[in-house]
């Protein structure tokens, strides 16, 4: 990968414009396409750039009552006028779903586990809808999204975790991503692991993506600060399982 030449400021226009290459051609579909829509950075970016080319774009929402994603998800579904979809599970459907969720992840890592149960009942939701899912996959690995990058001190050794975790995704996160969508007939599309995509994000000094006093993801953060609202622009990271409010269900049972 040559390094990006170029002033941090330079770089703006060009990761906005290589994801919107990367949408629009996952877009392109003789059958309906969606978007996974947390509230997040990440997703919220993938549904504005989809939203851009699609007139009636369906998002899809999951999360137990009072889940900060639920909120989030409508806030930008009201935000970009989407078709909005929602799914509110409780413990008792975690708990029902979760040797089928055992099954099709072919996976009993704990992490895996608690995100691929949101996924699970997203992709049943979505897939009463659509056939094809835009998601956010891939972001937290090309821009040093999460909150354990930080114990990196120096740009060699972020850059060298960044390749080693977007190196392993098909057997962590792209492994939940495609097996809790296959499980109910819906393909998952990643535009941030577009192949330009992740080429240009890698390209890009890796201090820029130091945590070292700055926002995670600040790179993507100040490339779409005018096509978010304020609140999803510097909301923080939050784990599927997490936002989606699963993970503390799990663990109390």
């Amino acid at each position: 990968i040559r390094p990006f030449d170029g002033a941090e400021a330079d770089a703006i226009p060009e990761i906005k414009s290589t994801l919107r290459s990367a949408v629009y051609k996952r877009l392109l579909a003789d059958v309906p396409v969606g978007v996974s829509l947390s509230g997040g950075l990440d997703s919220s970016i993938v549904t504005a750039l989809a939203r851009e080319e699609t007139e009636n774009l369906h998002s899809f929402a999951v999360g137990v009552e009072g889940s900060p994603d639920l909120e989030a998800a409508r806030q930008m579904s009201r935000y970009l006028e989407t078709v909005h979809h929602e799914y509110v599970y409780n413990t008792q459907e975690m708990v029902k779903a979760l040797p089928d969720v055992l099954y099709h992840l072919e996976s009993f890592d704990p992490a895996l586990v608690r995100s691929a149960i949101p996924n699970y009942f997203l992709a049943k939701l979505a897939s009463e809808q659509v056939k094809v899912i835009l998601t956010g996959e891939g972001a937290d690995e090309v821009y040093a999204g999460y909150d354990y990058l930080a114990r990196c001190e120096t740009p060699n050794e972020l850059q060298d975790e960044m390749l080693h975790i977007t190196n392993a995704l098909h057997n962590t996160n792209l492994q939940r991503a495609d097996r809790m969508s296959m499980a109910f007939g819906l393909e998952a599309r990643v535009p941030f692991l577009d192949l330009k995509s992740v080429a240009f994000a890698m390209s890009l000094p890796a201090d820029w993506k130091l945590h070292n006093g700055r926002t995670p993801k600040a790179l993507l953060r100040r490339s779409f600060a005018d096509d978010l609202p304020a609140e999803i622009v510097n909301r923080p990271k939050a784990k599927f399982s997490k936002g989606a409010g699963s993970s503390e269900l799990i663990a109390a049972q």
